[in-house]
């Protein structure tokens, strides 16, 4: 699908010469991405959905009247058109910057993002998803993209705690392990926008076979966390041109760290036992 009139239209300018020709539900969407494009850019389908009180399935028929395949592709165009390529890619850092001003412009962001993470975490929510996975019997990982590196850093780190974990990141397998659990069993999905779609139609899945599910997301409402049992919030705020940003995963791993500590402390023995063994385990292949 193409966008409508030339590769370089304005997404804006062409947002308001179709205005007229929208539904009255699309000409709402219109109204609040014209309103705040800029928030537009960083909202998932249900922040805009829920802002222009409307459904998500209208939200992807403006899209698709624009001539975009989906919410994501449409906010991509969004994100280009309002700045330029350098800022894009890594915000407010300056082509002309030193070295030493970009490190210490990029320090700052991340140390920013992990305290708003910190802010966004809820003690109840941690408590209960503690409890949940140390009362239940496997754990999945799941994630595509980016957030399945995510997804094999927690495999790897709750197996060593000597959880029976697992993990998947392509989304055929996912779906199939999905279709597979059951009650007692634990999946966490894993993902930035909440919206990938792959992911959350097999978390779907798993939700309805009875399983526990956990998501870890940016995006506190997302199609995502609709199937969800706990939500755990990370504060990156990461655009379509930004996906897999390393604050982004900075802050994903600062969650499971954080989870992962208080989970072996709460059974210290358990998980001591499973280090050290898992520690000899490995110790051959170190010189």
């Amino acid at each position: 699908m193409k966008k409508l009139g030339s590769e370089s239209s304005n997404t804006l300018l062409l947002i308001t010469s179709i205005y007229q020709s929208l539904s009255k539900a699309e000409q709402k969407v219109a109204d609040v991405v014209q309103g705040d494009a800029e928030n537009t850019v960083y909202s998932s389908i249900t922040d805009l959905a829920e802002a222009a009180e409307v459904g998500e399935t209208t939200v992807i028929r403006f899209c698709r009247k624009l001539g975009f395949h989906g919410f994501q592709e449409f906010k991509l165009a969004i994100a280009q058109d309002l700045v330029s390529p350098s800022q894009q890619v890594y915000g407010k850092i300056e082509e002309d910057d030193e070295i030493e001003v970009m490190c210490s412009k990029i320090t700052a962001n991340n140390m920013n993002t992990l305290q708003d993470t910190d802010q966004l975490l809820k003690s109840s929510d941690l408590h209960r998803v503690t409890q949940v996975l140390l009362s239940g019997k496997r754990v999945f990982f799941f994630g595509v993209g980016s957030s399945g590196l995510t997804a094999n850093d927690a495999q790897y780190r709750f197996m060593r705690l000597g959880f029976d974990a697992h993990c998947a990141v392509d989304s055929h397998v996912i779906a199939m392990n999905c279709s597979l659990v059951g009650e007692g069993d634990i999946v966490f999905g894993i993902s930035t926008s909440g919206s990938t779609k792959d992911l959350v139609d097999a978390i779907r899945i798993a939700k309805n076979n009875g399983a526990f599910v956990i998501c870890l997301t940016n995006h506190a409402r997302s199609p995502i966390t609709s199937y969800a049992d706990a939500v755990l919030l990370a504060a990156a705020k990461e655009s379509p041109l930004q996906g897999g940003a390393f604050s982004s995963k900075i802050a994903q791993i600062h969650v499971l760290d954080i989870l992962s500590t208080i989970v072996s402390i709460k059974r210290r023995e358990m998980t001591f036992s499973a280090l050290e063994h898992t520690a000899k385990a490995v110790l051959e292949k170190l010189y």
